[in-house]
């Protein structure tokens, strides 16, 4: 029971859990679909985007939406997590009950709640970014609408107050306050227009208020409209006003011009009333040109007043319009003006009159009282008797005679032109006219006497100034004469070379002097023969001119003789100085040639050999003066020299000289070359074997490189670099078999060598190239092969950019483009074909490669090959086709260019065409038809270039150019419009033609109306009722109709030209016809009219007509005959002609009675029907005709004589008007009267040109009085001599004529050249004084339009004030020239430029100032503009700027990030800039003081706190893109190293190396592993830095997460690392091991060859060789010593390897043992070497100095074995001398000779010296020479330095003190403490027991001053190390002192072994500055002291 009790009670258990569990699970499923139910609802809400339309809406809208964030959803967020507990519980329950676990159906789980959460809080965020942006929105709509409500309402006040002030015209009654209204109006429409802006501001702020839809916009609108409404209205009433006042200020300001005018008039009436005439001339002058001045102003009022009655007039018009002013009172005014101008003008007008008539009197008194004055004035300075007592008095006078002449004839002409208007005003019989004859005539007297006064006195001043002018220049000629004979009579002839040149050249002076000086003395003969017979025979004259000529020949001769003298001693003196130099240098150069011997070792021969180079061109300067010697030496003996003899003796010593020199030279030469050959092909042997080893061991090195692609690549750039070595090798050999086989052949004893030589380097160069081959064979194919793949990839890589480049569609649209285009073209064709080559080889090399195989990678190969040659076919036919593309854009290009330039030409000419009109005058149509025809001209000109462009655009068509369509219609164009334009010039041609014969028909037609008018009056006068003049009309009319006859041809002539004016143009028939048809109906009325009046008078009445007639004639006869009987033919030529032209009188006469007579018949006939007594009619009639025939032949003779008579009187008539005439004529000619201003003298040119056009044209009249002069002499009259004195005395006056109209014309014109000056400078000073008025004109601009108007204006005007800069230039120009030619005005004329100049500047000076002006306004409206423009830019970047997306992974947040960067640097870099421009552009206003600096100040604030906002969103923008930009970056760089390190792991290899080239490899490949990885070690770093960054920033899963991958990427690159460092360590010990082997095998075969080298040195035989070979043994040590780097860095190397325990230590402690017994061993061969050599030189140098001392003793001897004892005092003198000079220089031998002594005596013979070497038997050793044992270095010095064997002046000194120059440095004062000055000096080092002293050079140091005041340094205990770690300078060794500082010194100087030692015991310390003057000191060193003997003159 209780088992069951228990078994029930856990099955209720079990129930029981199973119940709650399904509860539990009803309960989950509930809450789980309520709430993913309320999470949709949620979302659907949330994402819903229709905002409230208004800021309170979207308040709500906010708080609600933060209610649900704060109120709901935090209970929803817990019963998620709730869900998420109960199902867990649930689970855990069924899990522990062992029931299958529930899992929520789908849909349902926990991951689909935490989905629909997620999108939940998605929307919630993406739902207040919605509501923050329309809040955002809505602020700014209402703080837009605040602002447009204020602005609105501050605009509609504005507008109304200003409305008000424009409807009120208070303008004013005058003109000041009418131009005040106008400024205030000016100022008002500056206001309101500025205010536009702020109208169009609100209209502005309204339309974006309506685009963001505001919801009050219906209230906006209506206020915005009422803006504008009022504005528009405010315009109208401003425009309005405007208009009224405009009229007003017109109307004022003719007022006040005429106000202006009025006063004007009224002071000239005043003026022009006046009385006064002048009381003098110069007083009616002033009145003349005051009055002058006057009219001028008057007729310049003329255009004034009409201008000023034309603009009144204009007001006065009557309509119904506005009236600023009655129009009766402007009429009343004008009439006013009107009337007084013309009073005006008449009072002028008789002011003139009475002002010339009283200037004409004045004018002729002052002119006589002139000439009067002057007459007098000249008569005393001619009555003088001085004639001038010297030559200068003399000229004096005579030259002021001339001037006085000059004045007279001036004079003449105008004392002649006075004189003839004295006459004139006689004859006009003038009040005057007594006083005027009077005044003439005394006049002429007085000026007759003067002439002959001045010819007197001139002639007596010209004989004086002769005689005293002959008289200066004798004495002239006898100074000069006595200082030559001076100079030339010198004996001195020099005493060398230098004085007799110098005398030479004064000589060449002299003689050119005398030679010069004949023509003086042959102008003093003609001198003496001009003078007066008395003067030239006087006594003085003649035997001055005798001295004269003896003397100047004495002088020539002298002159000669010293001539000669001196060239023939410079001549000889020149070729002794010459031969002398020359034979001093053969003799020293044959010394040195004479004591050389040809050595064996090539470096002695390259010695000699330089010495041979230079000797060359001192032998060829040799020869050039020798033949200059040989040359001068011919020239003297040809001559006769005195010393011939010596001269030939010289010249042939010199020339033997130099032929045995030369000879000798040649001979050594060979034997040089010989040598120098033989040493050089051993050397070249012995580089090209090492050469070729080279070569063999590179090759050898390459079998480790392997056969990758790196390897391969590795050794195919050094093969490549090896052929090229190898080629140069081969020449090489080939150059040496030649050379070998020459050698042998002039060298048989060293053939055998030479060809050995030869053998072994071509066995070496055989073995190379067979390790070539091999090589090369064993590389295989796969180098080719990659290599042909490389260049397929760079040659395709290179096709594609070639093709892409090609491929471009550009087309050029201008010329240049074009140009360009095409040269870049050519550029790639010139590539293309570069790269054909390698195509080829590619090509090649790939059917090579791809032949015979199958492989796909090689069927894919061969793929390439074939896209290669299709790709490079198309490159080429791409080119082509862009080539013709190309070149077709740049012929229409061209086309283009000629097409617009013809184009503008037919424009030119269609406008012409277009704009010519039919002339209505005969004049106007000549003129253009002329214009016409030279347009056609000009058109032909330009024909050509237009027929060239139509010609080349079809071409281009023809030629299918991508433009023919274009083309052809552009040249089709231009072809018609060319054609039309000929066709209508040809036509308006034609009709201007045919217009000119109308014109011209026409005004025929009008002259012939005028005509028959006018006789029409004539014929229609019926005034003959009277019958006393009757028969007087009668005779009238029949005269009358006579010329009507006559004149009928006229008629028919018009008749005949309009006939043919029709048939050749129709279009004229009617005009025409009409004025033909015109023309005969008035001749017509005058014919009839002329006939009815003929006939009236006849019928008038015939019988009394008839009687009356007869009786009229018979009366006529009667008094004819009286006339013709008459036997006065005249006295003159004027009654001559009265009698002719009475004579012609009755000619005509009787013409008219003739027909009077013929007319009676017709009377007779008429009266015999009337009367019926006609037989004695008729009788009466013929008794009149009987007695008229009578008179006929009386009336003819009587014409004949009187005819002759007139040609008599004429011709005197005729001479006497020409005579007339010239003298009119010449007081014009001669006037001196040459205008005051540029129109006068313009005048004055004028007439003087018409004056000489009239007397070219009297030239035929005087001709033709010449030529009748002729026939009238051949009548052989009795007035023959006095036709003949009239025509002389007419001929003359006509010359002297001509003569003064040319020398008028020379003066007018250059009168006229300073008048237009004048008028120039006056013209440029009115233009820059109108241009001032315009600069300080004081208009501002009202807005920027009107400011850069104005500026363009200003800029206009001071482009041309700058232009005018070379008119003022021009004038400048202009007076400098006139300046220069010495202008009588030049004054005048430098003050009026130097004021034009001034005037220029300061114009210069306003204009800049205005220009500022303009620019400051300009600037200003400018900074408004952009400020503006800046403002709005800025609110549109805010915008952006404002946004609040971030990015969803790395690429997301990169590209967020670039596209702002982008924006913030656009933004930063363009709104800076305008920022800063705008800021720039303010502070520039304001710094320069602008007027307007406040409200720019205003403006620059305001923009710079909108732009510091945008800045501050950027950067906040900014900020928070890189915060998500660097998280992302962070994961993505976090895996990119992650991979990169597991790569570089991979890849580390595990090969150390076999030799020392595969460790350096290995090594240089690790090395750069390791520089790879550093990088990468750096971006490891890097991604710490950023983790900790980042791990700061973020915390919880973000944190971890970063920490996590930091871990996994440090863990990687920790492990690479110990990778890297380990195999590091390991290549460094294998390669170390190689360097150490190799730097051993490399010294060990060195010093082998050098202990050969030392073995092999030969014996020398003197001093000479000794010291070559000591030099060549010195070279080896210092070859050793700059071995000891070496050996240094070998042996520290062992010992390093040994150190650190290196695998391979027994090997390399068995190398350093060798190298260090090798070492020891070849010093010590050295040591012993040197030794020897030392001991041979000392001989050799005694042995030199004792044969100099024996030559000395020999050369002695003679003079002291010589018996001569003297035979006079001065002989025994002069030997007592000779012998004290002899014992003087016995006492310098003998301490010499005791040297030797003493050096025999303490040198003992040394062992090993054989006894060839010795001399006398004895070696010898300096007394100076170093230790027996010294180093290379200190043997060295002692050879330069002290090297004597002979005893030197410091013999005594101390053999301890060592001196010479050395460079220290001071580097420690005391222990601690370094130098304060520790750079490098050269100081004098002296070193004396034991202490160390330093100066500033020898004789510093021999004074015992020291260096700066430093005391000794102390030796004692001191230590001398070389200083190994001082690497700046060489051969440095360190002294450090006990009681001093440390020292380091340096000798520059000294060689490489001696670089690092102490200061030995006996060592001098010397230095050398180079190695050129360390040789020159040495040379010093052994002329001073090897020897004390002077060597021996040759």
């Amino acid at each position: 029971m209780k088992a069951l009790k228990v078994e029930g009670k856990r099955i209720g258990k079990v129930l029981d859990n199973a119940i709650e569990t399904e509860k539990m699970i009803e309960k989950y499923e509930s809450l789980a679909s309520d709430l993913l139910e309320w999470i949709e609802q949620t979302i659907i809400i949330l994402n819903n985007r229709k905002f409230a339309n208004s800021l309170v809406g979207v308040q709500q809208q906010l708080q609600a939406f933060n209610t649900y964030r704060t109120v709901e959803k935090p209970p929803k967020f817990t019963e998620k997590g709730n869900l998420e507990v109960l199902l867990f519980t649930i689970q855990s329950k069924m899990r522990a009950n062992n029931q299958k676990v529930y899992m929520p159906r789908e849909g349902k789980l926990i991951s689909d709640i935490n989905k629909a959460w997620e999108r939940l809080e998605k929307a919630e965020h993406e739902r207040e970014l919605a509501l923050r942006t329309e809040l955002i929105r809505q602020e700014k709509l209402e703080q837009l609408a605040r602002r447009f409500d204020r602005k609105a309402a501050m605009r509609e006040t504005w507008l109304s107050e200003n409305q008000r002030l424009v409807s009120q015209d208070n303008f004013g009654f005058d003109l000041q306050a009418v131009e005040a209204a106008t400024k205030k109006h000016e100022a008002i429409e500056t206001d309101i227009a500025a205010y536009e802006e702020r109208v169009q501001a609100v209209v502005a702020v309204a339309k974006e208020l309506e685009v963001e839809r505001y919801h009050d916009i219906k209230r906006i609108a209506a206020r915005k409209d009422n803006v504008i409404r009022l504005w528009e209205y405010l315009l109208e009433l401003l425009k309005a006003r405007r208009l009224r006042l405009e009229m007003n200020l017109g109307l004022q300001r003719v007022f006040q011009e005429m106000l202006y005018i009025m006063d004007w008039m009224d002071e000239m009436k005043m003026l022009l009333l006046s009385q006064d005439y002048g009381k003098h001339l110069l007083g009616v002058e002033d009145l003349l040109q005051k009055h002058a001045l006057v009219e001028a102003d008057i007729a310049i009022q003329a255009d004034r007043v009409k201008a000023v009655t034309t603009n009144a007039n204009k007001y006065s018009i009557n309509d119904s319009g506005y009236k600023p002013c009655d129009p009766q009172v402007i009429q009343d005014r004008v009439a006013h003006l009107e009337f007084c101008y013309q009073e005006l003008t008449q009072l002028a007008a008789e002011r003139r009159a009475r002002l010339e008539e009283s200037r004409r009197l004045w004018k002729f008194f002052w002119e006589m009282a002139e000439e009067e004055g002057w007459i007098r004035e000249k008569e005393q300075i001619l009555s003088s008797l001085e004639h001038g007592k010297d030559l200068t008095g003399a000229l004096r006078l005579l030259s002021q005679q001339r001037a006085l002449e000059d004045e007279m004839s001036g004079r003449a002409g105008h004392l002649q032109h006075t004189i003839a208007e004295g006459q004139a005003m006689v004859q006009a019989g003038h009040f005057g006219a007594t006083k005027i004859q009077e005044r003439i005539a005394d006049l002429q007297a007085q000026w007759a006497a003067l002439e002959q006064l001045a010819a007197v006195r001139k002639k007596k001043l010209e004989e004086a100034l002769a005689l005293h002018q002959f008289q200066a220049d004798a004495d002239d000629v006898d100074a000069w004469t006595l200082d030559a004979l001076r100079i030339v009579s010198s004996g001195e002839t020099g005493h060398d070379e230098f004085s007799t040149q110098a005398l030479v050249r004064k000589h060449k002076d002299a003689a050119a002097e005398v030679a010069s000086y004949r023509p003086v003395i042959d102008s003093l003969h003609e001198q003496a023969s001009s003078l007066p017979k008395e003067e030239a025979e006087s006594e003085e004259v003649r035997g001055r001119l005798a001295g004269i000529e003896e003397r100047y020949k004495e002088v020539s001769e002298l002159t000669k003789l010293r001539k000669q003298a001196l060239q023939d001693a410079l001549a000889l003196y020149k070729m002794f100085s010459e031969a002398n130099a020359c034979e001093v240098w053969i003799d020293e150069k044959e010394q040195w040639l004479n004591s050389m011997e040809i050595p064996e070792k090539l470096e002695d021969l390259e010695v000699i050999q330089h010495r041979f180079e230079s000797l060359e061109p001192e032998m060829n300067n040799q020869a050039s003066r020798v033949a200059v010697v040989n040359q001068i030496a011919r020239q003297l003996i040809h001559s006769g020299h005195p010393s011939e003899k010596d001269i030939k003796t010289q010249q042939d010593k010199l020339n033997n000289r130099w032929s045995q020199f030369r000879d000798l030279v040649d001979q050594k030469k060979e034997s040089l070359n010989s040598a120098l050959g033989v040493q050089n092909y051993h050397l070249d042997c012995n580089e090209t074997k090492s050469w070729i080893k080279e070569k063999t061991k590179v090759i050898e090195s390459t079998q480790e490189l392997g056969n990758d692609l790196t390897g391969v690549m590795a050794l195919q750039r050094k093969l490549t670099g090896m052929e090229r070595d190898l080629a140069a090798i081969e020449d090489k050999l080939g150059d040496l078999r030649g050379e070998a086989q020459r050698l042998a052949e002039e060298h048989p004893d060293q053939a055998k060598a030479i060809t050995g030589r030869l053998a072994e380097i071509t066995a070496v160069w055989e073995e190379m190239k067979n390790t070539l081959k091999n090589r090369e064979e064993s590389l295989g194919e796969a180098r080719k092969l990659q290599q042909f793949l490389r260049e397929l990839d760079d040659f395709q890589s290179w096709l594609s950019r070639t093709q892409t480049a090609i491929a471009s569609e550009d087309m050029p649209n201008t010329l240049a483009e074009a140009e360009k285009l095409m040269a870049q073209h050519e550029g790639i064709k010139n590539e293309i074909q570069n790269y054909e080559e390698d195509y080829q080889k590619m090509r090649d090399m790939g059917e090579m490669v791809t032949q015979g195989q199958t492989d796909a990678q090689y069927m894919f190969l061969r793929q390439r090959l074939q896209a290669l040659d299709t790709g490079w076919n198309e490159l080429h036919k791409m080119w082509e086709n862009r080539q013709n593309l190309l070149s077709q854009s740049h012929a229409y290009q061209l086309f283009l260019r000629d097409t617009k330039q013809a184009e503008a030409f037919l424009n030119n000419q269609e406008y012409v065409l277009a704009h010519t009109e039919m002339p209505t005058t005969l004049e106007g149509a000549e003129a253009a038809i002329k214009k016409q025809e030279d347009f056609m001209t000009t058109m032909d000109a330009n024909e050509d270039k237009i027929n060239s462009v139509v010609e080349a655009g079809r071409r281009l068509a023809s030629d299918g150019n991508v433009n023919a369509e274009r083309i052809q219609e552009r040249v089709t164009s231009i072809d018609d419009r060319h054609k039309k334009n000929r066709e209508a010039a040809v036509e308006l041609l034609m009709r201007l033609k045919d217009n000119r014969d109308l014109q011209k028909f026409l005004q025929d037609c009008q002259e012939l109306s005028l005509w028959i008018n006018e006789k029409m009056l004539t014929a229609q006068d019926m005034t003959y009722d009277e019958a006393r003049n009757l028969h007087s009309k009668w005779l009238k009319h029949q005269a009358f109709m006579a010329e009507l006859q006559s004149n009928k041809e006229w008629l028919d002539k018009i008749q005949k030209d309009g006939m043919l004016l029709v048939s050749e143009k129709p279009e004229t028939e009617a005009v025409v016809k009409e004025k033909l048809s015109a023309l005969h109906k008035m001749w017509e009325e005058l014919e009839s009219t002329t006939q009815t009046k003929a006939q009236c008078l006849f019928d008038a009445n015939k019988a009394e007509l008839f009687t009356q007639s007869c009786a009229d004639l018979d009366k006529w006869l009667v008094g004819l005959e009286g006339q013709i009987q008459s036997d006065d033919y005249g006295k003159d030529l004027t009654s001559v002609n009265i009698l002719l032209k009475k004579q012609q009188m009755l000619e005509n006469q009787v013409e008219v009675r003739q027909r009077e007579v013929v007319e009676l018949q017709s009377q007779v006939k008429a009266l015999g029907q009337e009367v019926k007594d006609t037989d004695e009619v008729d009788g009466r009639r013929q008794l009149v005709e009987r007695k008229f025939q009578e008179l006929l032949e009386p009336l003819r003779r009587r014409r004949n004589f009187l005819v002759a008579s007139r040609e008599v009187h004429q011709f005197n008539r005729d001479v006497e008007d020409e005579i007339l005439w010239v003298q009119e004529r010449m007081p014009v000619a001669t006037s001196t009267d040459h205008g005051h201003n540029l129109q006068t003298v313009q005048l004055l040119i004028k007439k003087n040109q018409t004056l000489q056009k009239e007397i070219q044209g009297h030239q035929p009249r005087i001709n033709d009085i010449l030529e009748r002069s002729q026939s009238l002499l051949q009548d052989e009259s009795s007035n023959a001599d006095i036709i003949r004195q009239r025509l002389a005395d007419l001929q003359e006056l006509w010359r002297q004529l001509r003569e003064e109209a040319e020398r008028r014309h020379g003066r007018l014109e250059e009168a006229h050249k300073a008048q237009q000056y004048y008028f120039d400078a006056a013209e440029a000073e009115a233009w820059m004084s109108e241009q001032e008025l315009y600069m300080m004109s004081e208009e501002k601009a009202k807005d920027e339009q009107s400011a850069v108007t104005m500026l363009k204006k200003h800029q206009i005007v001071e482009q041309a004030v700058e232009d005018y800069a070379e008119t003022v230039h021009q004038l400048s120009k202009t007076s400098r020239g006139l300046v220069a030619d010495g202008h009588p005005e030049s004054e005048r004329i430098s003050m009026r430029q130097s004021q034009v100049d001034k005037l220029y500047a300061g114009l210069k000076d306003l204009s800049e100032e205005r220009r500022g002006k303009l620019d400051e306004r300009l600037r200003l409206f400018q900074l408004n503009r952009e400020v503006d423009d800046l403002e709005q830019w800025i609110a549109e970047r805010e915008v952006v700027a404002g946004s609040h997306e971030l990015g969803q992974d790395y690429e997301h947040v990169t590209m967020l990030q670039e596209r702002f960067r982008e924006f913030a640097r656009d933004t930063g870099n363009i709104g800076q800039e305008r920022v800063d421009a705008v800021n720039r552009l303010a502070d520039e206003l304001i710094n320069t003081g602008h007027g307007d600096a406040a409200t720019v100040a205003e403006w620059k604030d305001g923009l710079n706190e909108a732009w510091a906002d945008l800045l501050e969103l950027i950067d906040t923008r900014t900020q928070i893109l890189a915060a998500s930009f660097e998280l992302h970056k962070f994961y993505h760089d976090a895996k990119e190293i992650l991979g990169r390190i597991l790569d570089k792991q991979k890849k580390l290899p595990e090969e150390f190396g076999r030799d020392q080239n595969t460790v350096e490899t290995l090594q240089r490949m690790h090395t750069t592993f390791e520089h790879d990885i550093q990088a990468l070690g750096t971006q490891v770093r890097q991604l710490q830095e950023d983790a900790v960054r980042l791990q700061s920033a973020y915390a919880g899963d973000k944190a971890d997460d970063i920490q996590r991958r930091e871990s996994e990427v440090l863990e990687a690159w920790r492990s690479l690392l110990e990778a890297c460092d380990g195999r590091r360590l390991r290549l460094l010990d294998t390669g170390d091991k190689f360097r150490f082997f190799s730097m051993v095998r490399d010294l060990m075969l060195w010093m082998d060859d050098v202990i050969r080298l030392i073995e092999a040195q030969e014996k020398p035989r003197d001093v000479s060789s000794v010291e070559l070979l000591m030099n060549n043994h010195q070279g080896i040590k210092a070859e050793i010593d700059a071995r000891n780097d070496s050996f240094t860095a070998c042996i520290e190397l062992g010992k390093a390897l040994l150190a650190r325990k290196h695998y391979a230590s027994e090997e390399i402690k068995e190398k350093l043992l060798q190298l260090t017994d090798k070492r020891k061993e070849m010093i010590d061969k050295w040591e012993d070497r040197w030794e020897w050599l030392r001991l041979i030189l000392e001989v050799h140098q005694f042995s030199r100095d004792a044969g100099v001392a024996e030559a000395w003793l020999l050369g002695q001897e003679p003079y002291l074995s010589s018996r001569e004892m003297g035979q006079s005092v001065d002989e025994v003198e002069k030997l007592i001398k000779r012998h004290e000079a002899f014992e003087k220089s016995a006492a310098t031998w003998e301490e010499r000779f005791s040297a030797l002594e003493r050096l025999t005596t303490c040198l003992p013979p040394q062992d090993g010296v054989d006894g060839g070497d010795l001399v006398n038997g004895m070696a010898e050793r300096s007394s100076k020479e170093p230790s027996p044992t010294p180093s290379p270095t200190s043997g060295r010095k002692s050879k330069t330095s002290q090297s004597s064997t002979l005893p030197s002046k410091n013999q005594d000194s101390s053999s301890s003190q060592l001196e010479g120059f050395l460079h220290r440095k001071h580097e420690w004062e005391g222990h601690n403490k370094k130098a304060s000055n520790r750079s490098w000096h050269n100081v004098y080092c002296v070193i004396n027991n034991q202490e160390m002293g330093f100066y500033k050079d020898s004789k510093a140091a021999g004074q015992g001053v020291p260096y700066h005041g430093e005391l000794p340094i102390s030796l004692k205990e001191a230590t001398c190390d070389v200083a190994s770690d001082y690497k700046k300078k060489k051969h440095v060794f360190k002294l450090s002192a006990t009681d001093r500082s440390d020292i380091q010194g340096s000798n520059p100087g000294t060689p490489a072994s001696g670089r690092a030692q102490t200061l030995p015991a006996a060592v001098t310390l010397t230095t050398e500055s180079s190695p050129g003057k360390r040789e020159k000191d040495k040379e010093k060193d052994k002329e001073k002291r090897f020897s004390l003997f002077s060597k021996k003159k040759q």
